[in-house]
């Protein structure tokens, strides 16, 4: 690559190393393991190379030179749980660091390397493809089970079902139901499985009031009504009652043995179902909070008349009165002075800390549906971060938890809802990894939309900054351990922010002042398919919520939960949803290859993909105009006069054209809002 000149700087561009195993190996090391390490200079270009760790610095070893590049090795024969180590780089006299986050002269601004020993995520979950679903909007498969209209009350007011099925969420939305349900998915598994999905994540499924299911009233039972009813007798409501006292068909619904029972076992049969085709299963965990109806807390009377212990709400003699927290000790009965998360009365805070018989209880949640006859393959946690009253009951209750969970199924992945730097949980023994907000959906909403993830504003710097991507994505992956990138939650869109496509069209609103139909107003499906190439062809779990590939817009909470448009998809947008994941499943390299960022500018990114077999470019001009971009590939060691050709592509106007590479780059024009794979046509 470079000849040696005495007076030249290093060759920065060419020096590169990762944990993938193209540069350590294992990259998930066990007890015992020997650990190699390798770093790639431009040829002849390094005086010497060596590895720094907390404890040494250990001179690498010139082993091999190829493509322009050498190669330098290091074997590690035994370290700590933890080892952190970074490059330094000597070249006539000058020192060179590098490091996560790339090469500098100043070791201050090492991010080390990081191998945490035995920190063993399961392999199936590294680079799956997940599907998300909102269990109430995707599909009714038992209308029997349908929660019914006055039903029961609900923050107030008497829940109410919804007949029209396209009908578009209200800004108040959490009593309304459309009835979605189990066998909904069940009979649509075969969709799905050919979309190309590994793992279903359910939002919550266990007993509860709201259509959302984050405020559990009984976390040991499958809520009948996305279950299974046998028992559907009772009193309705009318419209003069406003308490749940006489809510006989809800109370006969989710206390009475039979009904759950019934769901239960029904989940089960689903489960094995759905592994029968190759599909795994992942529950979301609310374990922070319960819900007000909870039969431990009693609020609603649910449980009084059912033959259960009397809820903490109403006595303090309660047995599960330790299970909370109070601020009035003399206020029962009718005690309302239960802390609650985010003061949300429906939300009532778990107190692990004074109750042991508690954090036994959810430990046994944990467990119970891992094993058989569930054996569900994961939990999906909320709000990990926000549990307990400090940090260090925080971590002593995640540790125990994974003790725990992965006692009861070894290949159970633990994935976490956190924003920010995670680092502290990922240590190999806590949580498996997260969702990948910090270096997945935020960058990605702003390179390519500009927007905020909730819609709600349009940051003009950030917006077409391939610099400040690339710059951010380095940063905040850098925080990460490989073992956790590999099999985080990459998602576009999710229960909890506006729709992606919605995002395309770069205006600020919510349902509640912009209304229901300017979501679809403006969006541009050019950018949608920019974004999803992009996330089949990163690091992690590209996850796709319910209807994204559909064509499904919406604001932020609630209207991003609309119904799943069975008869009015987006054939086109499932098409190329399709091609897109068989790209990302028939090439490991975009499971767990490396990844480098090869040029990036205005309005422009592009970055190569790559294992010891393959060899990709990825390139996106999400300008609104043709582009020229010029991609170094001698970066991934494609010499000169090969030929590379388009593999894939979002839009079907792009030429077929054959690149040849000269003085190490390639030269392709891409049309406006548009993204291609490049590759060695012949070998593909």
């Amino acid at each position: 690559m470079n000849d040696y000149n005495f007076f030249s700087e290093l060759n920065r561009d060419a020096v590169f190393s990762d944990e993938s195993e193209n540069f350590r190996s294992p990259s998930k090391p066990k007890k015992d393991d020997k650990v190699t390490i390798k770093i790639r200079t431009a040829e002849n270009d390094a005086d010497c190379v060596f590895v720094v760790t907390d404890k040494e610095k250990i001179l690498t070893e010139k082993k091999l030179t190829q493509n322009g590049f050498d190669y330098y090795y290091v074997t590690i024969l035994n370290f700590e749980k933890e080892f952190n180590y970074y490059f330094e780089i000597l070249r006539n006299g000058e020192i060179y660091y590098y490091s996560k986050i790339g090469i500098s002269h100043y070791r201050s601004e090492c991010v080390c390397f990081k191998i945490i020993r035995d920190f063993n995520t399961p392999s199936w979950a590294d680079g799956c493809v997940m599907y998300q679903v909102y269990i109430d909007r995707f599909r009714n498969g038992d209308k029997s089970n349908d929660v019914k209209t006055g039903e029961y009350m609900y923050l107030g007011y008497q829940v109410s079902f919804k007949n029209d099925w396209y009908r578009f969420p209200s800004a108040d939305d959490v009593r309304n139901f459309y009835g979605g349900d189990i066998q909904g998915v069940w009979d649509k598994l075969e969709y799905i499985k050919n979309l190309g999905i590994d793992v279903l994540y359910f939002n919550p499924v266990f007993v509860s009031p709201s259509n959302h299911k984050y405020d559990t009233q009984d976390y040991e039972h499958i809520d009948p009504h996305i279950g299974k009813a046998v028992n559907l007798t009772g009193h309705i409501l009318d419209k003069s009652e406003h308490t749940n006292e006489n809510a006989e068909l809800y109370i006969k619904m989710t206390t009475d043995e039979e009904n759950l029972k019934a769901s239960d076992e029904f989940f089960a049969e689903f489960i094995k179902a759905a592994h029968a085709m190759g599909i795994k299963v992942i529950l979301d965990g609310v374990f922070n909070h319960c819900g007000s109806f909870n039969k431990w807390l009693d609020r609603e009377k649910i449980y009084a008349k059912s033959g259960y212990p009397t809820g903490a709400y109403w006595s303090r003699e309660s047995p599960y009165k330790d299970f909370f927290v109070w601020g009035n000790e003399n206020g029962w009965p009718e005690n309302g002075s239960y802390e609650s998360w985010w003061n949300f009365s429906n939300h009532p805070k778990l107190s692990y800390e004074t109750s042991p018989k508690l954090l036994e209880k959810i430990m046994d949640v944990g467990c119970k549906w891992l094993k058989e006859p569930y054996s569900a393959d994961g939990w999906r946690i909320d709000v990990g971060a926000d549990l307990g009253k400090s940090a260090e009951f925080n971590h002593k209750f995640w540790k125990y938890f994974r003790k725990r969970v992965k006692e009861a199924n070894k290949n159970a992945v633990i994935i976490a809802e956190h924003y920010g730097d995670a680092s502290p949980w990922l240590k190999g023994d806590e949580w498996d990894t997260v969702m990948n907000y910090d270096a997945f959906m935020e960058p990605v909403s702003y390179f390519f939309t500009g927007m905020e993830k909730h819609s709600d504003s349009f940051n003009r710097e950030l917006y077409n900054s391939g610099k400040a991507f690339e710059d951010t994505m380095i940063k905040n992956m850098s925080k990460i351990p490989y073992q956790s990138l590999i099999c985080s939650m990459n998602q576009l869109s999710n229960h909890d922010h506006s729709r992606f496509l919605t995002r395309t069209n770069m205006t600020v609103g919510r349902v509640a002042n912009a209304g229901s139909e300017s979501a679809s107003e403006g969006i541009n499906e050019d950018i949608m398919k920019e974004a999803v190439l992009f996330q089949m062809t990163w690091p992690g779990i590209p996850a796709i919520y319910y209807g994204d590939e559909a064509g499904l817009c919406g604001w932020t909470d609630p209207d991003n939960r609309r119904t799943y448009p069975w008869g009015r998809e987006d054939t086109n947008l499932i098409k190329y949803h399709k091609i897109a994941i068989k790209l990302r499943k028939e090439h490991l390299a975009f499971k767990n290859g490396s990844v480098m960022f090869l040029n990036c500018g205005s309005g422009f990114i592009s970055y190569g993909r790559f294992d010891k077999k393959e060899k990709f470019i990825v390139v996106f001009n999400n300008n609104d105009f043709q582009c020229k971009i010029i991609v170094p590939v001698w970066k991934l060691e494609i010499p000169d006069k090969d030929k590379l050709g388009i593999i894939f592509k979002t839009d079907e106007s792009q030429a077929d054209v054959i690149f040849n590479v000269e003085n190490g780059n390639i030269k392709i024009v891409l049309n406006k809002r548009s993204g291609a794979v490049i590759g060695y046509k012949k070998k593909i």
